[in-house]
């Protein structure tokens, strides 16, 4: 016989969720200190090479190569981005709970919380 998904069932594996994916980001972060100051990082003395003007694709291109190379800091910035991807990854989680549950009210309001993180993500608007 199968067991129905209950509210303890969803509150659980949320919970697990989370736990998970900042158990995630600070491991790879811890990684990436460990390799970072293994390479030998050093601080820079002027911050003009900081260039704040760069398309969001030579950002993301740039981090991907440093990735793919393994330095230390594309691996902090890494762990970085699974901390924040935590909690989108929840709201995308219970929705599917709340689905399971039937419950239509919270499944309205999570794809309400989803639609606007990723209208704020794909835009680049914060307010």
């Amino acid at each position: 016989m199968r067991k129905n998904f209950t509210d303890v069932d969803l509150n659980r594996s949320v919970g697990n969720l989370l736990r998970l994916g900042v158990i995630l980001s600070v491991a790879t972060s811890l990684v990436g200190f460990i390799k970072l100051f293994m390479e030998g990082f050093k601080m820079p003395k002027k911050y003009t090479s900081l260039d704040m003007g760069s398309s969001s694709e030579k950002v993301w291109g740039m981090f991907w190569n440093s990735l793919c190379k393994g330095e230390g800091m594309a691996i902090i910035q890494l762990g970085i981005l699974l901390l924040i991807f935590t909690p989108l990854v929840r709201i995308i989680f219970a929705l599917i709970g709340y689905l399971k549950e039937k419950d239509y009210v919270y499944v309205v309001i999570s794809s309400i919380v989803l639609a606007i993180m990723a209208i704020s993500f794909f835009t680049g608007y914060a307010h």
